[in-house]
């Protein structure tokens, strides 16, 4: 699968993965097993979700339980700013690829409700 037929949700999902794991895995030992481990299995469920939720009849389900999981993206991330395990810079577009997916899902999310409802 290419990139061109990827959707754009799950396209910046990967894109976040790909900018994201080499990060965590810098993290410090006493930080990569905790923090990083929780970070990397969460990115990689959001992915799974994504993927899954693209090809199910039930997507609304699928998709409101995402928004939870990129919530506690948002505060794991925040924890490495908070702990000075990130730069402000990086902090700053990891919250920008976080944003853009919450944005994407809750498009998602809004259209399939409204087909739900038709």
């Amino acid at each position: 699968m290419t990139e061109s037929t990827d959707l754009p949700i799950i396209q910046k999902a990967y894109d976040l993965i790909k900018w994201y794991i080499p990060i965590i895995n810098r993290l410090p030992r006493e930080h990569k097993h905790v923090l990083g481990e929780r970070l990397s299995h969460n990115l990689y469920d959001l992915l799974d979700s994504l993927i899954i939720a693209r090809y199910a009849r039930e997507k609304v389900q699928i998709l409101t339980s995402l928004n939870s999981k990129i919530d506690v993206l948002r505060y794991q991330s925040r924890l490495l700013l908070d702990f000075g395990l990130m730069d402000d810079q990086r902090f700053a577009h990891t919250t920008k690829l976080i944003t853009g997916i919450g944005q994407e899902l809750g498009g998602w999310l809004k259209q399939q409700q409204t087909k739900q409802r038709s």
